[in-house]
């Protein structure tokens, strides 16, 4: 073959080579991120100080309760009927629900609504979700229910232990969203600031037996105008340790049956 009918084809694969060389360069090349601020070391205050002995307020963290008269064949949550856990929880409570003078004496009359079940017409109780949050292999119960009077939601949490259910995590206040991560329960709240909102995370701990609450921030979450939160109210006063929440169902990302 003649040389010349060669050199064009070289050329053209040489180019195309280049080319491409070229582009994977322009993917993948490192670029600068122009200058980065000196770390600085944390400062100390005060290292003359006497530490505090004790906590300064009750964060209702590290606290479990037996539920009575639930029981399941095999310790199977998913036999456990719901709105039989909230009954047992307004029992071992009647100085919050019980007479019209109880904070959420409402939501203990609406139950009378539930007879069809969970997240069924007025009553209170949500959607049950379930996942093994403590990491014994089986699934435990995530379970919400309305605050009535109030615009707040309670978030429990139940495993069964020996044969005995038992609760391992309460959170009540206002709340815009329920997430499960890990071995983690995420619970989001409005605040007064506009585009944040309140972070509180509950964490399995295996030597305690419970969910503490294992980090509590405020985030931003983008711009709000008003700064309020359409389906929620805050609480009357931020306090370290929420307690008794709002109306928002946990979000469908967890499995739920």
């Amino acid at each position: 073959m003649p040389r010349t009918r060669i050199r064009p084809a070289v050329a053209v694969a040489v180019a195309l080579l280049s080319a491409a060389l070229t582009a994977c360069g322009d993917a993948g090349g490192l670029r600068g991120a122009g200058p980065t601020e000196t770390a600085i070391s944390p400062a100390r205050l005060w290292p003359d100080l006497t530490p505090a002995s004790s906590p300064a307020w009750d964060y209702d963290d590290g606290e479990s309760e037996l539920m009575k008269g639930i029981k399941a064949p095999g310790d199977d949550l998913h036999r456990v009927d719901p709105v039989a856990v909230v009954r047992a929880e307004i029992s071992q409570h009647p100085d919050a629900y019980t007479g019209t003078k109880a904070p959420y004496y409402e939501t203990a009359r609406r139950m009378a609504d539930c007879g069809k079940g969970a997240a069924k017409g007025r009553c209170p109780v949500l959607r049950p979700y379930y996942r093994d949050l403590t990491g014994d292999g089986r699934d435990d119960l995530t379970l919400g229910f309305r605050l009535l009077p109030g615009n707040q939601t309670a978030v429990r949490v139940y495993t069964f232990e020996s044969g005995r259910l038992v609760r391992v995590m309460s959170n009540d206040d206002a709340v815009t969203g329920v997430e499960l991560a890990g071995r983690s329960v995420i619970i989001h709240s409005p605040s007064d600031i506009a585009s944040y909102e309140y972070r509180f995370q509950w964490t399995w701990d295996p030597d305690q037996h419970v969910m503490l609450l294992t980090h509590d921030e405020m985030l931003r979450v983008g711009d709000r105008k008003g700064g309020k939160h359409p389906s929620a109210a805050p609480s009357a006063a931020r306090s370290p340790s929420p307690s008794l929440s709002p109306s928002l169902s946990p979000s469908p990302s967890p499995s739920g049956r």
